[in-house]
């Protein structure tokens, strides 16, 4: 069989579909930094994008068809020209977010996929690596629908019944992932990309729709209440009988509307691990890369990145752009902080000093997208009429100069934070405002923390303090975690009321943990200091302590003979002077040298210090965007 009639064959990998939808999320599918390609930790990733395939871009601009103009094809050969590719290598990238299928059909989109083979071949003659866009989550309906007319049944619906449109873009109807033929289909794609276009990375954009009210989706909701609930359960949620069964509206409250939030987030995760799963068996280092957006300030399903990240190495936030304004600060920290853990690297648009100087600090192996190209042009974002800034060159050529300062470091983190599924899917806003708060607080205190999902209660041992701000519900399996980490001499710090639920949000007759002995607990209520709660549970010097006026943010990340302290300034243009910096060494271990390091700065700078014990003390006279300060030890 020829290898374009291959890609075409309906149902070629039905088989392993089979296969692979019978496998459960019992192993995380992230790959180790040892199995990933050595280019990924070795270079990182300064990446451009332009994703959008020529024939949308008419659509997307306000045509009413698909047809481009001839200055239109003229300025597209243009964008994918070697004088394009030139500029982009110059510019410092080398990593680019291309285009692949958007949505139209494999046949449809012909001239344009086999564009992306020669784009990605003059890219790969230039020394980028390659992502390739493989789903827009939707359907362009309107002519997909005439090469695959069984596609009708694909389509999710609402709760009115209609198609579920990618906003005001009617012409683009989201897609069930779960649906065995979809997702078949969506796999030829991918093989497309990975044999043909030859990517080091398979990027599936809008990762937010889950289930909806088409026939899939309801009967494997159905099948997932018989399976997951009691005849007694059931009876409870008012169920008389199965087949009867709709996904309740939201917003609403009850078992059924817990079991169906947590059904949709299984659902989005699952198609994400099954893709990788296969993927992976057509090569194995491939890169998997999603885009759920940013984690919001709680768990909101269908998106529980806790659980999608564990299928790939890589999502996007096109969220909040960090600053500090009227004494509010903005952060991605969040965003930085669970990739990192998840040993995910964070997609973002970096357009300033600033965003950049968040992603090195905060994010692992990836300075963000710096530009998108189109029409032969550079913009600082997709359809922003902003170019490219001018002052970005400094902050590139740090980041890929300076990479022995950023490869291989780990965080060093004092506290750990729970984002507790069930409290927050279940609980409210109320309830999750708490966590939220939490985190805040202690990125204004520079505090070295991490944020946790469920699943990482396993690993609590790095951690001196858990911090449980708003944990209303938790299982019996996450209890007993929990005291077992405290057994082993571990501290917690409680915001509110703890574990007064069971995972599916079941009233306790009494709260779980309450037995847990007072030395090894702090219990504060919603409205007091938490930082002062904070330190009394932790028993210990911080590993970073950072005195400085507000709006500067901290992190600590360690290798094997040095400790980083990377700082950087949100309040734009007044810089931040006279930081004082307290860095605890392990006993025994001697500071030899304190120096500063800075995209801003031509050279290094050496700092006076001292060292009390095992804690090093040292003065950042100023930080205007960004410094790291280096501690080296014997």
């Amino acid at each position: 069989m020829a290898e374009r009639e291959k890609y075409q064959t309906p149902f070629f990998f039905l088989w392993i579909w089979i296969g692979l939808s019978a496998v459960t999320q019992a192993e995380t599918l992230t790959l180790s930094p040892k199995q990933r390609p050595e280019w990924f930790t070795r270079d990182g990733i300064v990446m451009a994008g332009s994703w959008e395939p020529l024939y949308f871009r008419v659509r997307r601009d306000g045509a009413s068809g698909y047809e481009p103009t001839a200055e239109q094809r003229a300025a597209y050969r243009q964008e994918h020209s070697p004088e394009m590719v030139a500029r982009l290598k110059e510019l410092g990238v080398n990593f680019v977010m291309m285009h692949g299928n958007k949505g139209g059909g494999l046949e449809w989109e012909r001239e344009s996929m086999d564009d992306a083979v020669r784009f990605a071949r003059l890219c790969r003659d230039h020394g980028l690596r390659v992502g390739v866009y493989v789903s827009s989550a939707t359907l362009l309906w309107d002519v997909f629908f005439q090469e695959v007319p069984a596609a009708r049944d694909w389509v999710l619906l609402a709760p009115d019944g209609r198609p579920r449109t990618y906003g005001k873009a009617a012409y683009r109807y989201f897609w069930n992932r779960n649906h065995p033929d979809a997702a078949a289909y969506h796999r030829r794609i991918v093989e497309f990309a990975i044999r043909e276009i030859r990517a080091d990375l398979i990027h599936c954009d809008n990762y937010i729709a889950g289930p909806g009210r088409d026939a899939n989706s309801v009967e494997r909701f159905r099948r997932y209440l018989n399976d997951t609930f009691t005849a007694q359960e059931r009876a409870d949620m008012g169920i008389a009988r199965l087949d009867a069964v709709l996904p309740p509206e939201e917003p609403s409250t009850g078992l059924l509307a817990y079991a169906w939030r947590e059904f949709s987030c299984r659902s989005l995760a699952d198609s994400f691990w099954d893709l990788t799963r296969w993927a992976r068996t057509l090569r194995s280092d491939i890169l998997m890369e999603c885009n759920p957006g940013g984690p919001r300030d709680r768990i909101a399903p269908p998106v529980d990145h806790g659980r999608l990240l564990q299928g790939g190495e890589a999502f996007w936030d096109e969220g909040v752009r960090p600053g500090y304004s009227q004494d509010r600060l903005v952060t991605r920290i969040p965003t930085y902080k669970i990739a990192r853990r998840m040993e995910n690297a964070a997609f973002t648009y970096t357009r300033t000093p600033l965003e950049m100087a968040e992603s090195m600090a905060f994010n692992r192996d990836c300075l963000g997208c710096i530009c998108w190209f189109e029409y032969g042009k550079l913009y600082d974002h997709p359809g922003s009429p902003a170019l490219i800034a001018d002052n970005l060159g400094p902050s590139i050529r740090f980041f890929r100069q300076q990479r022995a300062l950023f490869r291989d470091a780990e965080v060093v983190a004092d506290t750990a934070v729970l984002r507790s599924f069930p409290s927050q899917a279940f609980g409210g806003p109320d309830v999750a405002g708490l966590t939220a708060r939490a985190e805040q607080s202690l990125i204004a205190a520079r505090a070295s923390f991490q944020i946790l999902y469920d699943h990482q209660l396993e690993d609590l041992g790095r951690y001196r303090t858990l911090l449980l701000a708003g944990c209303v519900a938790m299982s019996d399996g996450q209890v007993e975690q929990i005291r077992r980490y405290v057994r082993s001499g571990g501290r917690l710090c409680v915001v509110g009321p703890l574990a007064t639920h069971d995972a599916w949000y079941r009233p306790r007759r009494k709260p779980a943990l309450d037995e847990l002995p007072a030395a090894h607990v702090v219990r504060i209520a919603a409205q007091d200091d938490l930082m002062t709660a904070v330190r009394r549970s932790s028993g210990h010097a911080p590993s970073l302590s950072v005195d400085g006026p507000p709006g500067v943010c901290a992190e600590l990340t360690r290798q094997s003979n040095r400790r980083m302290v990377h700082l950087v300034n949100y309040r734009g243009d007044e810089p931040a002077r006279g930081l004082r910096a307290e860095v605890a060494l392990m006993p025994g271990q001697r500071a030899r040298s304190v120096v500063l390091v800075s995209p801003e700065q031509p050279a290094a700078r050496a700092l006076a210090f001292r060292q009390k014990g095992a804690t090093v003390t040292f003065t950042v006279p100023e930080v205007r965007v960004y410094e790291i300060a280096v501690v080296e030890f014997q």
